[in-house]
């Protein structure tokens, strides 16, 4: 595996074990987030900080989350990297109408390397389909706040 992807896949590791300290460390100060092809909301700008907190916001309501990433194809030289992989995002919470709510894409993700290591500079979610209780992001937003 080349650093570039080291970097992608130690941020969903951390995602998903919410040590937010490490996702911190993968990203860099802006990112430029775009999951407009799940939401319809444009593209922005925003710090990591930002990035984490909304993360933070909803990922801890549920009981567990489950990223996988396949298929990466880089393209890098010394300090810049175009990754594109697929991605799977499988979430759990036990509920009576339905326990687990999947999301299915891909994502190209911009690296710049810096002398902390490579720091994901763009990250766009291209959305394919969503299967499950998809009641259950509301759910983790409620019970995140408690």
């Amino acid at each position: 595996m080349t650093k570039a992807e080291d970097a992608v896949v130690e941020l969903f590791v951390a995602v998903d074990s919410r040590d937010w300290d490490t996702v911190r460390r993968g990203l860099a100060d802006q990112v430029l987030l775009d999951y407009s092809s799940m939401n319809g909301q444009p593209p922005a700008l925003l710090s990591a900080n930002e990035i984490i907190d909304s993360w933070r916001n909803v990922l801890p309501g549920f009981d567990s989350t489950h990223h996988q990433l396949g298929n990466m194809l880089v393209r890098a030289n010394q300090s810049d990297a175009s990754l594109f992989c697929y991605g799977t995002a499988t979430h759990y919470l036990e509920h009576e109408g339905g326990n687990v709510w999947t999301v299915v894409g891909s994502y190209d993700f911009d690296l710049k390397e810096t002398n902390g290591g490579w720091r994901i500079i763009k990250m766009k979610f291209n959305y394919k389909y969503q299967d499950g209780n998809a009641e259950l992001p509301g759910l983790a937003i409620e019970n995140a706040k408690k």
